[in-house]
């Protein structure tokens, strides 16, 4: 099943910082739809973040450095965003390193809080938003084909 407009409403929401809308949205999708394709979704936008952030030319103090950016953003992003798992899950998209000790809940929870920081730092405006949050639907609906 593909990635479906209210799961793409609710990442956009959230992306917007508009909690509210976010909050009624997400409590309104089907829970086993959302496990599969919103998941895919935000994986997907956080590795299409990932990529326009840094592309191949980027070293290794650049993660370390943008991880740090955010952490200290907020007290509360600095107490939630553990900055190993956070460096990490930004190395497996750029080279597929290893995150096999880390739980499904700390990836997508870092994914999370990292795309919010690359949205943040990319000042989309509208338009940008929604061309962004369309490649990363296709790309969310190929990896669940």
């Amino acid at each position: 099943m593909p990635v479906s407009d209210d799961q793409v409403a609710t990442l956009r929401a959230l992306l917007s910082d508009d909690r509210d809308r976010y909050r009624q949205l997400f409590s309104g999708l089907d829970r086993a739809e959302a496990k599969k394709g919103y998941t895919a979704l935000v994986t997907a936008a956080f590795a299409e973040a990932v990529e326009r952030r840094f592309g191949t030319s980027y070293q290794g103090a650049d993660i370390v450095e943008f991880v740090a950016s955010l952490r200290s953003r907020s007290d509360q992003v600095a107490a939630e965003l553990d900055p190993d798992v956070a460096e990490r899950v930004i190395r497996v998209v750029l080279e597929d390193a290893p995150v096999d000790d880390l739980s499904r809940n700390a990836i997508t929870g870092a994914q999370a809080l990292l795309l919010i920081g690359l949205i943040i730092d990319a000042r989309l405006d509208s338009e940008g938003l929604d061309q962004f949050l369309a490649e990363a639907r296709k790309l969310a609906d190929q990896l669940m084909s």
